[in-house]
């Protein structure tokens, strides 16, 4: 996982598993609209992280993105903590919070192995850019090559349309650990939102309970 360092990251690690162990010890747990969720289905890990950022404001005036990993769901927000847009997502075929070495080189001659294809959860200090193929991406890290980008044209486009569409988050699971959106979502919100300046990116763990991740930061 990817976070500040020093002070920045005592805080980040302190303030967000205070807000998650209260709601897993059954305390009070933020409401949707304290998350800056609204009326926007969500998960109480991804209600307690949005509550945390937006109380702790560690997005320091950027925009920011959280992905819920096991719901298979993007939420934009602008960098006033109000939520542009959410939508479902397709994430890396591979369940894993971590990020394989080297991947980022071989994503670049499409060699990355099933067993690479995950999508690493942390904090990340996401930029605009451009592919190899020069599309519009947001990179989330660069150097593995990990990036929210639109649907691509190709062989794949239909079936994964169909599985962005679907009501079901358990078969979203296809990309090469990629955050991937309609083309749609990504030209009205992501594009507009992170796309033109630098952003936070959090991805939600989910193999292992987020207190878990976090004590051993």
């Amino acid at each position: 996982m990817r976070w500040g360092n020093g002070r920045a990251l005592v805080a980040a690690v302190c303030g967000w598993c205070g807000v998650v162990s209260a709601v897993f010890a059954g305390g009070p747990a933020p409401t949707a609209v304290q998350g800056g969720f609204g009326t926007q289905p969500a998960s109480a890990e991804a209600i307690a992280l949005g509550h945390w950022v937006r109380e702790s404001r560690d997005a320091a005036g950027r925009p920011y993105a959280i992905v819920d990993k096991r719901q298979a769901r993007l939420y934009v927000f602008d960098a006033e903590g109000r939520l542009v847009g959410a939508t479902p997502a397709l994430l890396g075929s591979t369940p894993g919070d971590h990020t394989v070495p080297g991947v980022g080189l071989r994503a670049q001659t499409n060699q990355v192995g099933h067993d690479e294809r995950t999508t690493p959860a942390g904090r990340f200090q996401a930029t605009p850019g451009r592919n190899l193929k020069g599309e519009h991406v947001v990179w989330a890290d660069y150097a593995s090559a990990f990036a929210i980008h639109r649907l691509r044209p190709g062989a794949a486009f239909e079936a994964r349309k169909t599985r962005l569409e679907s009501e079901t988050p358990d078969d979203n699971r296809v990309s090469y650990g990629c955050v991937v959106v309609s083309v749609a979502f990504y030209v009205s919100v992501v594009e507009p939102v992170l796309g033109h300046t630098h952003s936070v990116v959090y991805v939600l763990p989910e193999t292992r309970p987020v207190q878990q991740l976090l004590r051993e930061l």
